[in-house]
């Protein structure tokens, strides 16, 4: 694993390798990011399994897995939770606070290397931050994002993202605006070709 303790990770850099035991279909299965070369990835960290914010979270992200599955990215969960404890929370039902199950894996970062390799270990309460980064095919970091502990973050300003970051990447002489969807009118990055851009806006 890539030791980014000195809080360097950028975007554009090779995102920090790991291998670990997840919770796949109610099974231990070891997760290697670098396996899901290929596939843009979407890792994000939460602080624990069984707290308040988390479910609503991973919940809503599992309910639009099929939308990210459209895009060719793959969702990988993280908590500082050992595989026994996800298993739990995934056997338990929604109505209880669980999250039941889920269509992506839940990794076990027990140890909390994952969490200082990509900066988001809160060294006061010894639990992840909401950490979210947006990998790309290559395996190169294109987004990262950090939330406190008590706020959530937005599936669609995820979607919205990972489609932004395949557009540029499949038309390389355009860049996106602000707010950006697809099908919008994207850029020229030239100091000429760019004011036909804002003439129309």
């Amino acid at each position: 694993m890539t030791d980014t303790r000195d809080g360097c990770l950028r975007v554009g850099q090779m995102a920090p390798d790991f291998s670990a035991t997840a919770v796949v279909d109610q099974d231990f299965k070891i997760v290697k990011l670098s396996e899901y070369r290929g596939k843009y990835v979407v890792l994000f960290f939460y602080p624990l399994d069984f707290t308040f914010v988390c479910p609503t979270e991973i919940a809503a992200f599992s309910d639009r897995y099929s939308e990210f599955e459209a895009l060719n990215a793959e969702i990988l969960g993280i908590s500082v939770d050992s595989e026994f404890a996800h298993l739990a929370w995934i056997q338990t039902d929604r109505k209880m606070g669980g999250v039941g199950d889920l269509n992506y894996p839940l990794v076990s970062d027990i140890k909390k290397d994952i969490s200082a390799a990509y900066n988001v270990l809160d060294p006061d309460s010894g639990v992840a931050l909401r950490g979210l980064f947006i990998i790309d095919r290559d395996g190169v970091l294109q987004h990262s994002t950090i939330n406190n502990l008590a706020f959530g973050r937005k599936v669609d300003e995820t979607l919205r993202v990972l489609q932004a970051i395949q557009h540029v990447q499949t038309n390389p002489d355009e860049v996106c605006p602000v707010d950006w969807q697809p099908g919008d009118k994207t850029m020229t990055p030239d100091p000429v070709k760019s004011r036909e851009f804002f003439a129309e806006v």
